[in-house]
């Protein structure tokens, strides 16, 4: 594989894909993004920096792959902090993961071509039209999901990157017919138990707690009735969004953005060029005679071009652009359409290159590009409104420190007053990062719960704002006594009733151990329920979990063991068969199959494993998550 990958990069079309991916970016205004720019990085993998603007394209893209998901279910997980910094963590270390793949890859060799990167884009039928790539439609759907047109490149050369490597691991392995045949049996296998189960709420109704007990348990378990910090809150909300309904354009604002961004919706001159690739300049001179002998030149790309791409279609590259030429085209110095270079040296072999046809360099009319231009505007405008806003919201609030009033009147709206909330329960409205930190780090509250300062302008999303005031504050301390009371004596009462149940349970296990268990039993008013068949998959886990960590019973005598099911009752469980596990051939091959993919990604994640525990990674500061 790794041979056929270096074979395939030694060819001159692959050069001219690479500039044509290369100038697509350009194109779509997303040139820098590989680039990075602050040195404000996320992390640093080895040496190799994962930039803060990447992540937070990583981040974006994810999160609107996930709304265009679940819909309006995801406002609601939206509005968990928790949740959206565990899926920026996540977002972050897979970019992490990608790059250790990626830098294991080169190591390795491996390698996805940018051709066939633009190949599977091409090939993936929802970017197809009637059977066709479909450009626009390409487009839009990638911008609709979030991605720009590298980032998705990109991500689609790692996604072939690692089909390389499960390759690798899944064409290595493999497993032999005993070990499936035990796994089966091992995995599916099925155990009959019967259950008797000793009620917690019945044992809960029976018990009494002395106030002693209750102050004794509130005093040992104090953490456990701490009340959290609580705030409310005034707050201005500014969106870049709602500004656009406020912006006119005129159409000479359309003009003068197209006269001055001309270049932008131009074509450049564009060439067609056919090639013949020869080993050696022998070679090349002996079909240039032919050529000049009056030899098709298509015939003789497909019977003796040593670039396996272009000889299929006579030698013909398409229309290329001044910028995603070869520098062997270019140094043929074609004017005419028609004209065959001589012999050109190249380091790829030897070349000999034909211009078949040359299109000038055109500029699209101002009617063709109108509405985007409109669109493009409007953006623009309301942003330069939004920063402004803000600028104007930030004066007001630091010059009027007291009160919210002047920031109301520059941002021409009224401060919300939110009721009070804590750090695990901020309204939807304010549940950003920034602002959450904002509220809870102090530095807006003042003495003894009194109001504090505003807050300076707190940017979120890069389309959003506010300017916060806490009014009221509570902070973090323990609940008095009185007030967790039936608390404190739902607990105790529960522990003392879960602590006879187990006691209960483990004297008539040694009974039905020792054989005696039937008169145990029926004195304890239990008894065994009918048979229940049990599998792996059942829903139970801790239940479940006991039954299959007891030993096979012998000689047809039950083997009894003790658990707790999910409402924390204590349960008696007598075995009495285990059953090996069976698959018809044609599932047994699906099982095989699937055993083989968990091998894999074992492997994979192994490989992962070992990759970080070697690497140096650096968080940003930003980025690191509090201990």
């Amino acid at each position: 594989m790794m041979d056929n990958l270096r074979a395939a990069a030694n060819n001159i079309v692959l050069k001219i894909i690479l500039a044509l991916i290369i100038l697509s970016f350009v194109l779509t205004g997303v040139g820098s993004y590989l680039t990075g720019g602050s040195g404000d990085y996320a992390a640093k993998v080895n040496g190799q920096v994962i930039e803060r603007a990447q992540l937070e394209q990583a981040f974006q893209s994810e999160r609107s792959r996930m709304q265009q998901q679940l819909g309006d279910q995801f406002s609601a997980l939206a509005g968990n902090e928790g949740y959206m910094q565990q899926l920026r963590h996540q977002v972050l270390s897979q970019l992490i993961d990608n790059m250790l793949l990626d830098q294991y890859a080169k190591k390795l060799n491996l390698n996805a071509s940018d051709e066939q990167v633009k190949d599977a884009i091409r090939k993936a039928p929802y970017f197809q039209t009637d059977g066709q790539f479909d450009n626009a439609k390409y487009l839009d759907l990638i911008t609709r999901m979030g991605y720009s047109a590298d980032n998705y490149a990109q991500s689609m050369r790692q996604q072939l990157i690692n089909q390389q490597l499960l390759q690798s691991f899944g064409g290595s392995g493999f497993i032999l017919p005993a070990e499936s045949q035990a796994m089966a049996a091992l995995m599916l296998q099925e155990r009959d138990v019967r259950l008797a189960t000793i009620d917690l709420k019945a044992l809960l109704a029976k018990q009494t707690a002395t106030d002693d007990e209750l102050k004794a348990y509130y005093e040992q378990n104090q953490n456990s009735f701490i009340a959290p910090e609580k705030v409310k809150v005034s707050f201005i909300a500014l969106d870049a969004a709602a500004l656009q309904d406020k912006v006119t354009v005129s159409e000479a604002d359309i003009s003068a953005y197209y006269d001055q961004h001309q270049s932008n919706y131009g074509q450049s001159e564009r060439r067609n060029y056919s090639v013949i690739q020869l080993k050696t300049e022998a070679d090349a001179k002996a079909v240039l005679d032919e050529l000049k002998n009056g030899a098709d030149f298509a015939t003789l790309a497909k019977e003796k071009s040593t670039d396996i791409i272009s000889r299929r279609d006579g030698g013909v590259l398409g229309w290329l652009e001044p910028e995603t030429t070869a520098d062997e085209l270019k140094q043929a110095n074609l004017t005419e359409k028609g004209q065959i270079s001589g012999v050109v040296k190249s380091s790829v072999g030897y070349l000999i290159v034909r211009l078949n046809d040359i299109k000038p360099a055109v500029v699209k009319p101002l009617s063709e590009v109108h509405d985007a231009i409109s669109k493009q505007v409007k953006q623009e405008k309301a942003v330069d409104a939004y920063y402004a806003l803000q600028q104007k919201v930030s004066e007001a609030a630091t010059s009027d420190n007291e009160s919210l009033a002047s920031a109301e009147e520059a941002a021409g709206v009224k401060a919300v007053q939110s009721d009070w909330f804590t750090r695990d329960n901020v309204p939807a409205a304010l549940n950003f990062k920034p602002v959450v930190q904002s509220i809870f780090d102090g530095s807006l509250i003042g003495e003894n719960g009194a109001p504090g300062s505003n807050s300076d302008v707190i940017t979120v999303d890069g389309d959003r704002a506010f300017v916060i005031r806490v009014t009221n504050h509570q902070p973090e301390g323990i609940e008095p006594f009185d007030k967790v009371k039936d608390r404190v004596t739902e607990m105790v009462k529960r522990n003392k009733a879960l602590q006879e149940a187990k006691l209960q349970g483990e004297k008539l296990l040694v009974e039905l151990k020792q054989g005696k268990g039937d008169e145990a039993m029926k004195a304890a008013g239990l008894s065994f329920g009918s048979v229940q068949k049990m599998t792996r998959n059942s829903e139970d886990r801790q239940l479940v979990e006991s039954i299959f960590s007891l030993p096979h019973p012998q000689d047809g005598k039950s083997v009894y063991g003790m658990s707790q099911d999910r409402q924390d009752n204590v349960v008696l469980i007598a075995l009495d068969t285990v059953r090996p596990g069976t698959l018809p051939a044609d599932e047994m091959k699906a099982f095989v199959s699937k055993m083989q993919e968990s091998a894999v990604g074992i492997a994979l994640d192994s490989l992962l494993s070992n990759l970080r525990k070697e690497a140096k990674i650096t968080m940003g500061a930003a980025e690191q998550q509090p201990q």
